[in-house]
């Protein structure tokens, strides 16, 4: 698998935008992106207990993740321009045998809706959940009232499945989500 690299996935202007993927040295730019961006993704994401928006907390996070990485369950990158982070796209439960399925999970700065980085950075995990990790199927859930999401995963070929109730914690309470899949042979 060639999943170590940087790809390029926006040019918007001057500025280009790319994924890479996460690392322990990413704690203090991801502290200050989740920071900056606190209000813009609170409706979106799981209650943050403060230490989650400092260094140390994201080197916990990241220790985690590049745990989780190295069992073979989730691939998480970052979204950047040069040493700014913008985002993050994530691949979790990463399933083997006659499944090939893995979830999606994305965020991108406020700053930077509607550029274009979401939808690059979302045909980049795609296409290297094919190629590289021979994935058969993508699943990604988004709140109901999240269109600009939504509008993400069908630009990326994903279809809507269905609804899940209660399906996840977001913002302190049980939130149904529209289910999407992407099949991906």
């Amino acid at each position: 698998m060639n999943l170590t690299r940087a790809l390029t996935i926006a040019s918007p202007g001057d500025e280009q935008v790319l994924i890479r993927p996460l690392e322990v040295s990413d704690a203090d730019a991801l502290a200050a992106a989740y920071l900056r961006n606190r209000e813009h993704l609170a409706p979106w994401e799981p209650k943050r207990a403060e230490p989650f928006f400092t260094t140390a907390g994201q080197e916990s996070v990241i220790q985690d993740k590049l745990a989780l990485s190295e069992a073979g369950s989730e691939l998480p990158w970052v979204v950047a321009t040069g040493k700014d982070i913008i985002g993050m796209i994530t691949l979790t439960g990463i399933v083997r045998g006659p499944f090939l399925n893995a979830n999606l999970g994305y965020w991108i700065d406020e700053a930077w809706t509607g550029r274009g980085a979401a939808s690059g950075a979302v045909s980049a995990v795609v296409m290297m959940a094919a190629e590289d990790l021979g994935l058969h199927r993508i699943q990604a859930a988004t709140l109901v009232h999240n269109g600009a999401s939504q509008a993400v995963l069908k630009r990326c070929g994903f279809e809507k499945i269905g609804l899940a109730s209660d399906y996840l914690r977001i913002a302190g309470e049980w939130q149904d989500h529209v289910l999407f899949q992407r099949i991906l042979f």
